[in-house]
């Protein structure tokens, strides 16, 4: 018997809560709901949880201040909901390590679509087939990442702690070492989406790996801009 994928819906809105509840749970999913930070940390002492619909407005500790902290030994996907046009918690919440973003008022539709997308990360983190002559490691600097074991480790051994699209980056970039690769391309072949211009994603996403691979973020010398075009993956 296949388990059903569990979602913990956290909004401080009775009625938005209700009706995502009843929206996910028609389309097969268990959903768990929580008004606030309390109640979220409650649920998920209590159940595996595979993702989080997390709203950025909620009472006590925001979404941002939840998300901060469950970073720190937790990689459960979260999928952020916001308020129309707040673009600066939508960066800083992909800063932090969110795996999408969705204003609200959500179209149910798209939010379905957008959970799918990050689940399939997840359960897959590689977005296209390895090439049977690739190796099944590439370096990032001092780093090794494991695409096999989906780990970017340590000389020593220590992991990474990585999102699933962040590791979908960086495989992406292992795959194509020495090749160009235009904003398009990336959310295309790594984030199940299509290119918005205005979209900053990948610029912030890719900010976010630098910090954990670069010897000197402001400076990268392994994941470089290429002006006007895109990245390049050029570890030598």
């Amino acid at each position: 018997m296949t388990t059903a994928t569990t979602i913990l819906v956290c909004d401080d809105e009775r009625d938005i809560r209700e009706m995502l509840q009843e929206y996910l749970s028609k389309r097969g999913f268990d959903v768990v709901p929580a008004g606030n930070s309390d109640e979220l940390h409650a649920a998920l002492d209590k159940t595996n949880v595979d993702l989080i619909l997390l709203d950025i407005n909620l009472p006590g500790d925001d979404g941002l201040t939840i998300l901060r902290s469950l970073r720190v030994d937790n990689q459960v996907p979260v999928v952020m909901l916001t308020a129309a046009g707040e673009v600066i918690d939508k960066i800083v919440g992909l800063e932090m390590g969110a795996d999408d973003y969705l204003a609200k008022p959500v179209d149910l539709r798209e939010l379905e679509a957008r959970i799918k997308a990050v689940l399939r990360r997840e359960s897959k983190p590689v977005s296209q087939d390895t090439p049977e002559d690739m190796p099944d490691t590439a370096r990032f600097g001092a780093y090794t990442l494991n695409l096999n074991a989906a780990k970017l480790q340590t000389e020593d051994g220590d992991e990474i702690p990585l999102t699933a699209m962040e590791f979908n980056l960086l495989s992406l970039f292992a795959r194509n070492r020495g090749r160009v690769l235009n904003r398009d391309q990336i959310l295309e072949q790594a984030h199940d989406r299509s290119w918005d211009p205005f979209d900053r994603s990948i610029d912030i996403r890719i900010s976010r790996l630098r910090r954990k691979i670069e010897p000197n973020p402001q400076k990268p010398q392994i994941i470089r801009t290429v002006r006007g075009i895109g990245y390049v993956y050029d570890p030598d």
